[in-house]
């Protein structure tokens, strides 16, 4: 809830208008786990609150963890269907991958969560619950919006999980350390770049859009093209940087065509690009370029102008690098460490 939310349950419970920003304090600066634990609440009040409330925290069901540091997490997520978040720790960074649905209607034929088909929403509190539920929670720096779903195909949440992040209420991040990524979902971009300051990545994959139809459904309604368009009306070079996610295939997308294609579509725009190997998926006839392949195409991109470099993979022996993310449920084959 936000503090306009918290101030309707006080009042609800016949608690002063103030203790909303108490109750906020509690839930998102101590971090507790129970309403009985806010202690500057009269216990009347407490008891009035607990009547109808609680906190909302879940715990992890399960977690793996790689030989590189990275942590999946699995949570309770919609329509019967767990999800994932990925902790990855890197020198003074420690990123979380948030999931935003349970599944995914975008359908792009080379990720794991797409092919699952779409099985819900994901509520805020169940996007800030991944935050604040792993036992690393206090250490993270960053949040990435790049897990399980298409974050803009589920606004609202998102948005409200951004504001429990970056609100004095709440927990008052600066929002450069939040990045929403998309695949193109152009209405919601628009919101997004006017009502929030986060980062935004756009997964691009090919600069041609016959291609990327094929990959990708989302090009059919909003052609990137259009998309790289409407970020150009944006500035991204003082508040907010603009990333482009573009994974490579042997043989697919990875000449010099296309790095010469993806130079032009970026032209006139501050946008970096992260070039990522592919992880293969079961049934999945695409192989991830060489790396020299991928070396080269970045070297390219930087000769026309465009900041590139290679993102390292982490977390590919536990199913938790890009496009991996399944949610299992637990009559599969379910990381087991509680």
């Amino acid at each position: 809830m936000d503090i306009a939310g918290l101030r309707a349950v006080a009042a609800e419970c016949g608690l002063p208008a103030f203790a909303a920003k108490q109750i906020a304090h509690w839930i998102y600066g101590k971090r507790v786990d129970s309403i009985d634990a806010m202690t500057d609440l009269s216990k009347r009040g407490r008891e009035a609150l607990a009547a109808g409330w609680c906190v909302g925290r879940e715990t992890p069901k399960a977690c793996s963890r790689s030989t590189d540091g990275t942590a999946k997490y699995l949570f309770r997520g919609a329509g019967g269907r767990d999800i994932e978040a990925v902790y990855i720790p890197d020198r003074d960074r420690a990123t979380l991958c948030v999931s935003s649905q349970a599944g995914c209607r975008m359908g792009c034929t080379f990720c794991m969560t797409g092919r699952q088909g779409f099985h819900g929403n994901l509520s805020a509190a169940q996007i800030v619950n991944q935050i604040l539920s792993i036992p690393e929670s206090d250490s993270l720096t960053n949040i990435v919006f790049m897990g399980m779903g298409e974050p803009l195909d589920n606004f609202d949440a998102v948005l409200a999980a951004t504001r429990v992040l970056t609100e004095s209420w709440g927990l008052a991040w600066s929002p450069k350390r939040i990045t929403v990524s998309t695949v193109g979902h152009l209405p919601s971009l628009r919101r997004l770049l006017a009502e929030s300051k986060v980062h935004v990545a756009l997964s691009v994959h090919t600069p041609f859009a016959d291609e990327r139809a094929g990959m990708m459904p989302v090009e059919k309604a909003w052609p990137v093209a259009d998309v790289m368009a409407v970020l150009r009306e944006y500035d991204f070079a003082h508040q907010r940087r603009l990333s482009v996610e573009y994974t490579m295939w042997r043989g697919i997308n990875d000449d010099m065509r296309h790095a010469d294609a993806l130079a032009r579509l970026l032209r006139g725009s501050s946008a970096r690009a992260n070039l990522i190997r592919y992880h293969a998926i079961p049934g999945g006839a695409m192989q991830p370029s060489a790396q020299k392949t991928m070396e080269a195409f970045r070297d390219r991109l930087n000769e026309r102008g465009v900041t590139a470099t290679i993102r390292a993979s982490r977390g590919e022996d536990i199913e938790a690098a890009c496009g991996m993310l399944a949610g299992k449920d637990n009559n599969h084959n379910n990381p087991t460490e509680k």
